[in-house]
């Protein structure tokens, strides 16, 4: 479950490295508070917020197994190990 977590905030993080390459690129002063203001960083909240909602979303819909599967776990026949799998 860490990875998908890890993955959320890396895309949450990724408007703001975006305008970090921005200003970076135009030689805007990276790390001059006037190249931050708050308007600015309200709107890459929200695109932030925008990415992880979808991201969430898809994680929910695409992740996990079909519907009206039955999910068999892992066990032993006839002496050797068989994985779980979704019938």
């Amino acid at each position: 479950m860490i990875r998908p977590i890890l993955t959320e905030i890396g895309i949450f993080l990724v408007p703001f490295a975006v305008y970090a390459l921005f200003l970076a690129a135009t030689r805007s002063g990276l790390f001059v508070q006037s190249s931050w203001p708050i308007t600015i960083v309200a709107r890459l909240m929200l695109a932030a917020l925008v990415l992880v909602i979808a991201g969430l979303i898809g994680f929910a819909h695409f992740s996990g197994a079909a519907p009206d599967s039955t999910y068999v776990p892992a066990h032993v026949e006839n002496g050797k190990l068989v994985p779980g799998v979704e019938r």
